[in-house]
């Protein structure tokens, strides 16, 4: 393309000179000129046809290009990418994130990990994608902070296929979010500040690897989900002698949300190892929202949770009223407390578990909130694991307690 604008800009030039010599040419001869002046002034009548020949082809020429160049800019404007894989794929973030001082202590001594520090509880990445109406997949990864390896690490949180057949029958194979923890997560509406009750006393799995169903009857009015699972949680993959089972049914109706579900199973143990008991957890929630007030309670009990490989039985029992309300678009504020007995066998039973929190939320935009809070994790006569470490004293023995007390920011930021 440069090299024919190059030739016919010289053209134009030659065509131009042949121009201005003809106009000479044409005025002589209105003078009176003849042929021969003009030929005599250098340009015969056979060359002044011939330039006039290539001014005309060239003005051809360049009236074509201005043609084919508009037409090009109109394919351009109008062009739009074909429908593909981008177009069906969606990538989504979430990170909860803190910056707070802790103090603990336990039996009156203070722990060495108080202070002061930021901290990224969890950051999400997610990627959804729609290969048609029925099938789709999601692949979630899970970055957390392991404390025992002083390093970051990445899981696989969610990777699974999807068949909606219908909306009340939805079918997922893979690593997914299980009937429980996530939905209870959004009743309260504050994960970001702490994990919901089952969840922070671990006496279940947000998610897990196995086979899912789940769907919403009377448009939305009933939701339930089941799932078959390895037990172990999306952290493991492992071979067990038989799956576990979860499953959910709620009810939403102008603002009363109700739930009742249910786990039994052996907790991923791997296949051949004995087992003793079978761990089971009845759970049920409820809330009611108006006005922008919201109150709800959840409660769960559990046999043999953590004594599925044991002779010994146990049980546990743990209640967590909330409450919230929403004062100003941007503004709320929000309270919990959870009570937990999570041994029942004579050697631990007088271990109890007693959890606060108390805070304000900004919402400054729809993807960010920010809470000032204060939190309270207690333990007496004992010791117990939850979300928050190691809470109570160094033994069970009636006067061994110790308690967390933090007080921060607390943030959630997705897209």
């Amino acid at each position: 393309m440069k090299g024919k604008s190059a030739l016919m800009a010289g053209v134009a030039a030659v065509a131009l000179i042949a121009t201005a010599q003809a106009g000479l040419a044409g005025k002589a001869s209105s003078d009176g000129m003849s042929n021969s002046s003009a030929t005599s002034a250098g340009v015969s009548q056979d060359q002044y046809d011939q330039l006039s020949q290539r001014v005309d082809a060239l003005e051809a020429e360049l009236q074509q290009s201005e043609i084919h160049q508009a037409a090009d800019h109109e394919a351009v404007s109008a062009w739009k990418p074909m429908a593909g894989w981008c177009d069906n794929t969606t990538i989504s973030g979430r990170m909860y994130f803190d910056v707070t001082n802790l103090n603990n202590k336990n039996n009156g001594v203070a722990s060495s990990s108080n202070g002061t520090s930021f901290d990224i509880k969890r950051f999400y990445l997610g990627i959804d994608h729609k290969f048609d109406e029925v099938f789709s997949a999601n692949l979630t990864t899970d970055v957390a902070y392991v404390s025992s390896d002083n390093v970051s690490q990445i899981y696989i949180k969610k990777a699974y296929l999807q068949a909606k057949l219908d909306p009340a029958f939805i079918v997922r194979v893979g690593s997914a979010d299980m009937p429980w923890i996530p939905y209870a997560e959004g009743v309260y509406g504050y994960r970001f500040v702490e994990n919901t009750l089952i969840d922070r006393t671990h006496f279940g799995n947000s998610a897990d690897w196995g086979v899912y169903v789940l769907g919403d009857l009377a448009d939305g009015l009933v939701s339930y989900e089941f799932t078959a699972t390895t037990g172990a949680g999306y952290k493991k993959l492992v071979r067990t002698n038989s799956p576990d089972f979860e499953g959910r049914i709620s009810l939403n109706y102008q603002g009363l949300t109700l739930a009742i579900g249910g786990y039994d199973g052996k907790l991923g143990v791997q296949h051949g190892t004995a087992t003793f008991h079978t761990a089971q957890r009845f759970d049920a929630m409820g809330s009611y929202t108006i006005s922008g007030l919201k109150v709800g309670i959840e409660y769960f009990h559990a046999d043999n949770w953590t004594q599925v490989t044991s002779a010994t039985s146990s049980s546990a029992d743990g209640y967590s009223p909330f409450a919230s309300y929403q004062f100003d678009p941007k503004w709320s504020v929000f309270g919990r407390y959870d009570y937990v007995t999570p041994y029942s066998d004579v050697a631990r039973k007088m271990y109890h578990n007693t959890y606060y929190n108390l805070g304000i939320d900004y919402k400054p935009t729809k993807i960010v909130d920010i809470a000032l809070v204060y939190k309270h994790d207690a333990g007496s006569n004992g010791f117990f694991g939850d979300s928050n470490g190691t809470i109570g004293g160094n033994a069970f023995a009636m006067g061994n307690s110790g308690a967390d007390n933090e007080i921060g920011l607390w943030g959630d930021f997705q897209w």
